[in-house]
């Protein structure tokens, strides 16, 4: 078990959830796709409301697929998606990453999407990973590396919104540029033999413009993030409201563009 509870820099905030309802297997996974076959066993950590999840079961049937969470309120989503698609060969449950309550050995792929970022100790979580994964298995895992952002036009408020969710993220312990540390921290978890790729959501069209700057400005306003970026005293309501109309504008930019790299790795156990 990690030493000190980790804290989840976005939170469960509707617009959080948005977002996580908006990733499929195609656009957030796709390099995992090659390992997922039928029969695969999966287990999926940090499920959310299961939209990769989901995609998997549809994958690999009629191989099983778990999602897990340590939240509540997304698995429900996640169980009436599987019930309006039909899928009787998945599962949801509240687990730790840390402390996962399965048998050595148990899955052919364990997954983890945008999850070690939050974590306080991805290391930790990446052994309990590899011990759950039946040998010549897969764990692979994808995260965002928050300083490999890039975005157009300039706009001095979206580099004070970076500045300031690195600030809370890294209150929190956490690694906002996760991305770049999944070889790292596989290797300290004692994998030998690792794929390490990369590749990027990209949002320049006016409705992605419009779906990705409105979530943000939702989240500055209302979510998780924006309560511990307040209770921290590292920013103030105005502020909050400041950037929150950068977004707007960047929305508003006909040039706007913007990109989300994204580290992966897959593990051989």
């Amino acid at each position: 078990m990690t030493a000190q509870p980790d804290t989840y820099t976005h939170g469960h905030h509707e617009s959080v959830l948005r977002s996580h309802r908006w990733r499929t297997a195609g656009n957030s996974a796709a390099y995992l796709i090659p390992h997922l076959r039928p029969s695969t066993r999966v287990l999926d950590i940090g499920c959310g409301p299961g939209t990769i999840t989901l995609d998997f079961a549809a994958l690999v049937g009629p191989g099983e697929v778990l999602g897990i969470d340590n939240v509540d309120e997304p698995l429900e989503i996640a169980r009436a998606g599987a019930a309006e698609r039909g899928l009787d060969n998945i599962a949801f449950a509240n687990a730790d990453v840390y402390g996962l309550p399965y048998a050595d050995d148990s899955f052919d792929v364990v997954h983890a999407h945008q999850v070690l970022q939050h974590l306080t100790d991805p290391p930790a979580a990446l052994r309990e990973m590899r011990r759950v994964c039946k040998p010549g298995g897969v764990v692979a895992a994808r995260d965002a590396d928050y300083g490999g952002m890039r975005w157009s036009p300039d706009n001095p408020g979206l580099d004070r919104w970076l500045e300031l969710y690195r600030q809370v993220a890294q209150s929190n312990q956490a690694f906002p540029d996760g991305g770049r540390y999944l070889k790292t921290w596989a290797l300290e978890a004692g994998f030998e033999d690792i794929t390490c790729t990369a590749s990027a959501w990209c949002f320049a069209a006016p409705e992605e413009r419009s779906w990705w700057g409105n979530l943000w400005a939702d989240r500055i306003r209302r979510s998780s993030f924006a309560e511990q970026a307040l209770g921290r005293g590292l920013t103030t309501r105005e502020e909050l409201e400041e950037l929150a109309s950068a977004w707007h504008a960047w929305i508003d930019a006909e040039d706007g563009w913007f990109a989300v790299l994204n580290g992966e790795i897959t593990c051989r156990p």
